[in-house]
């Protein structure tokens, strides 16, 4: 990029088109979205930088608690650190004796859950990328008021032409370079990671069946 160069992209900034696209789009999301859902599409994009969830990790460590609970029984695995939230609970039903069709219902129920949080931080995203263009063109029909209004006046024509074209540039930009692309990141992540934790659950439940009778006598 040359120096010469900077002054036409100085062209392409206009403060009152991206008040009204910004601030028009911000508003509409905060009107439509309840605040929990809105921080958690926030929140959301701290998992862009990440890999995808994979349950390989999870996967050794179940057979590890496996391993540890055939030879010293089940009760032993309620002094391991389980940074997962969900194989932290599964393992803890099945220190309590659960068996393997509650620790299913349970991880089936937690998986549900995880899929409407990311369904909320996706919807958030999508929504954005639909309201961007609207509130483009609403600054778009904003210039073209003002435009008409100051016809007699010639040095405010540019400046309200500006306003109505750069608005729609806006709105364009930012669906389709920021709010769509990181909705189908999301969602592809989410899709991800409910079939990797799918992986969970057999080997969690056949532990819980393995080991119920154990915690049974043990409780006894």
């Amino acid at each position: 990029m040359t120096l010469s160069a900077l002054p036409t992209l100085g062209a392409f900034a206009d403060p009152v088109a991206l008040a009204i696209v910004g601030g028009g789009t911000l508003a509409a999301l905060v009107l439509r979205t309840p605040a929990r859902d809105l921080l958690r599409g926030i929140v959301a994009l701290r998992t862009l930088a990440r890999r995808s969830f994979t349950a390989d990790a999870l996967l050794a460590q179940i057979d590890a608690f496996s391993r540890i609970s055939a030879r010293h029984g089940v009760v032993q695995l309620d002094r391991s650190v389980i940074a997962d939230p969900d194989v932290a609970t599964a393992i803890g039903r099945i220190v309590d004796g659960a068996g393997g069709d509650d620790v299913t219902a349970l991880l089936d129920q937690r998986r549900l859950a995880r899929a409407e949080r990311h369904r909320a931080a996706i919807d958030l995203w999508s929504a954005a990328a639909e309201i961007f263009p609207a509130m483009g063109m609403v600054g778009t029909l904003i210039g073209l008021v003002r435009m008409f209004v100051a016809m007699t006046d010639p040095a405010t024509i540019g400046a309200s032409m500006a306003v109505a074209v750069l608005a729609t540039l806006y709105g364009a930009l930012a669906a389709n370079l920021i709010a769509m692309p990181i909705a189908a990141r999301l969602r592809r992540a989410a899709r991800a990671e409910l079939v990797e934790r799918a992986r969970l659950v057999r080997p969690l439940a056949a532990l819980a069946d393995r080991e119920r009778p154990r915690a049974r006598a043990v409780a006894a």
